[in-house]
């Protein structure tokens, strides 16, 4: 059975929603598929730093700007550089008056999700191909055997889109670094070591090509990442099934390292979890096609070491139902609108991000993301 929708944005995450939302407050109505099974289906972990320029703006143009205000992490934006035995290089505060204010990523999903209305999203939706059809029409198959139709087809599938190959024969490639993503909880209590290290918001600790990133978590837990400079196929050697096993895995990456510092893996609650990072390449672009655009991951996965990704994708939904809005009755000149601005600016943005990668994880990471920050060891 197919059906018909004239607007289908395949990809419920933050790009997804925020399109379905500038659109919905523009009176025109969007349908999205999503693959996980509902809305609760995973928690949806981890601080984001919404920008001013971007995320922010995203969430004006959906009208939504008042509301994320009441979700802000306070003190979320106090930031913490450390080297390897532990010594605070850059330290600073959130006084409040910073331009990317910290939100937990599933409190921000949830304020879109509500904001849009109910049947919106179709849940459970597995795509399995798509396909061009005549006059800019396209077809989407998905794993249960449905098919629907659509007029304007808006990949906002993430990474490894199933839409993009109508666009584009680009796939995201291994950028050299992989993250290990691990948690402590109730850390105030049960980690307190723990969480004087990590301190109020973002904590970078750099040294030996590698390191950890680690946010504390508005529920009052600690999320850290470990960063590896290894192989992609490091992760397979290493039965992360098996808990133990994986701590001492990852442990042996940080001979020397501060106790503090190793504690934040040997203490680790629960399972750990390997990420690979990948990135399509810098500059990546299509020619337009009818009835068919990318937004957020689909267009351009980077690495997440300049913090575009998510605000990034929120302005690209926010862009694209603008441009739509904005030409009810000529969708190829909304989507050149939007494709116009989105390259140069997603092009600028991973570059950013490819080279804050280099600098973090290389030789002298520490030193130079030191002199980024403006301080000298024992922070301002």
């Amino acid at each position: 059975m197919s059906t018909h929708h004239p607007i289908a944005i395949i990809g419920a995450g933050l790009g997804g929603l925020t399109a379905a939302r500038v659109l919905y407050t523009n009176g025109i109505e969007a349908a999205l598929f999503e693959l996980e099974p509902s809305a609760a289906t995973r928690v949806q972990g981890g601080m984001l730093d919404i920008h001013e320029e971007s995320g922010q703006q995203a969430l004006h143009a959906a009208n939504l700007y008042d509301d994320f205000i009441k979700i802000i992490h306070e003190g979320g934006q106090a930031m913490r550089l450390v080297g390897r035995d532990g010594t605070v290089h850059v330290s600073t505060e959130d006084d409040g008056n910073g331009g990317r204010p910290e939100v937990d990523r599933g409190d921000l999903r949830e304020l879109l999700l509500s904001s849009l209305p109910d049947g919106a999203i179709h849940w459970g939706r597995k795509v399995t191909g798509a396909q061009a059809l005549d006059g800019g029409r396209h077809e989407v198959t998905f794993a249960d055997g449905s098919t629907i139709t659509t007029d304007l087809l808006i990949g906002a599938d993430g990474a490894w889109s199933r839409i993009r190959p109508l666009l584009s024969d680009a796939l995201p490639a291994y950028t050299g670094i992989s993250f290990v993503e691990s948690d402590l909880l109730d850390a105030a209590t049960r980690h307190p070591r723990s969480a004087a290290v990590i301190g109020r918001g973002f904590f970078i600790c750099l040294g030996d090509e590698r390191g950890f990133l680690a946010h504390r978590e508005t529920d009052g837990s600690l999320h850290v990442y470990t960063a590896l400079k290894v192989d992609e196929g490091w992760a397979d050697t290493v039965d992360f099934t098996d808990a133990a096993v994986a701590r001492e895995a990852v442990l042996a990456q940080f001979p020397g390292w501060n106790d503090d510092l190793r504690g934040l893996i040997s203490a680790a609650d629960g399972a750990l979890v390997p990420r690979r990072i990948h990135a399509l390449p810098v500059g990546h672009r299509w020619e337009r096609r009818p009835g068919v655009t990318l937004l957020g991951d689909a267009a351009h996965v980077m690495s997440p070491f300049a913090g575009e990704g998510a605000n990034l994708a929120m302005l690209d939904g926010a862009e694209l139902g603008r441009a739509i809005a904005a030409h009810p009755d000529d969708v190829e000149a909304a989507l050149a609108a939007y494709e116009d601005a989105l390259f140069p600016r997603s092009e600028a943005s991973a570059a950013d991000s490819a080279e804050s990668l280099q600098i973090m994880f290389g030789a002298d990471g520490l030193e130079r993301m030191t002199e980024f920050f403006g301080s000298g060891p024992g922070g301002q």
